[in-house]
Order: C-alpha cells, then sequence, then structure tokens
C-alpha cells in the first residue's frame, strides 16, 4: 500500500473512532492491557502520539530517537504524579490541546531543532501521563497499567515515525504536501475536541 494511502486509512481511523476513553474515571485501571487500551481508545491521546512520530521525522537525526523518548519518559513522570494524587490544572484541555499544537507544528514544517521538539512534546506529555496516572489502581495492578499506557504510546510513536519516514521517499514536493496535509488535519481534529469537550 502506498504512503499516502496509509496515512489516510490511519487518518481516518482515528477521526472515527469511538468517545476518548482515557480520562478519569472511564472503563477498567487495573492491568497491562487495560493500560494498552485507554491510550489506544482515545482519539485525542491517538492524534497526539502519532503526530509526535511524525514530528520526528520531519526533523530527523537525533529527533527519531529523542522526540518519542523524551515524551514516554515525561510521560512516566506525569503518570507517576497523577498516581500519587499530585493535581496539575487543565489536564484533559491540556491533552485536548496538544493535538491541536502538534498538528500546527507538523502542518508548519518548520525546521526546530531536536531538543527544543522533545521540550514541546515533553510539557503536554506531562499532562497526557497525569491523565492516565490518576486511573492507576495501586500496586502491581497499578504498575502493569501504566506498562501498559506507555507501550502503547510508543507503539503509536512508531507508527506516527513509519508513517512519517515512508512519507519523506516520496518526491520532496508531494512529502510536504502529504504532511502539511497530515498537520491540518490533525489541527483541526484538534480544534474539533476542544469544541466538543467545552
Amino acid at each position: 500500500m502506498r504512503p499516502v494511502a496509509v496515512a489516510t486509512v490511519a487518518l481516518a481511523s482515528v477521526l472515527l473512532a469511538g468517545p476518548a476513553a482515557a480520562h478519569v474515571g472511564i472503563g477498567a485501571t487495573s492491568g497491562f492491557w487495560h493500560g494498552v487500551w485507554h491510550p489506544v481508545g482515545g482519539p485525542d491521546h491517538v492524534l497526539a502520539m502519532v503526530a509526535v512520530g511524525m514530528i520526528a521525522a520531519g526533523i530527523g537525526g537525533r529527533a527519531l530517537w529523542l522526540v518519542p523518548a523524551a515524551f514516554v519518559a515525561v510521560m512516566a513522570v506525569g503518570g507517576l504524579l497523577g498516581s500519587g494524587g499530585l493535581a496539575l490544572p487543565f489536564v484533559n484541555g491540556t491533552v485536548t490541546m496538544s493535538v491541536l499544537v502538534f498538528g500546527i507544528t507538523l502542518a508548519a514544517r518548520l525546521p526546530i531543532p531536536a531538543a527544543l521538539a522533545a521540550v514541546l512534546v515533553g510539557t503536554f506529555a506531562l499532562f497526557h501521563g497525569h491523565a492516565h496516572g490518576t486511573e492507576m489502581s495501586a500496586g502491581t495492578s497499578g504498575a502493569t497499567y501504566g506498562l501498559g499506557f506507555l507501550v502503547a504510546t510508543a507503539a503509536l510513536h512508531g507508527l506516527g515515525l513509519a508513517a512519517g519516514l515512508a512519507t519523506l521517499r516520496l518526491r520532496p514536493r508531494l512529502a510536504d504536501g502529504v504532511m502539511r496535509f497530515t498537520g491540518v488535519a490533525t489541527a483541526l481534529a484538534g480544534a474539533a475536541l476542544l469544541v466538543a469537550s467545552q
């Protein structure tokens, strides 16, 4: 399947997904597979995490590992803070806002340094992790749940990286257009999710 078709199918699947299931009080919150399902079941989380991988692919070089690793590492910290009961303001709104910001970043195709991109995604990752961490059960089940959402996050970043790298193998002009289109579509989805959450 061509990269453009893969990107289109992936984006359509995300946009047609059901309501977010990664927020406080929704669904089971113990065990590895519940941890995997929470980020995968929420369109805001999926869109943001795939966009992180695509942003990293667009920057290239050390960003290929640094940007996704920063997200996962800071998300783990956010998860610990949430599970420990430390409150952060505007968690769900910030998680949704990340979709809009990452979409704009991807659409703009600015040559930002890898370190700056890592700081940007890491800032939002804290809130993504906190949203999951507030749902963690105490003890071992909470730990396996946390591992599940971190593995799912890394897999979604990998999907975004693969889609981005495949897109960049197209002719430069076409690749740039596909990346920009994906960014615009992601940003619009983020704006729609923000409006829906009001």
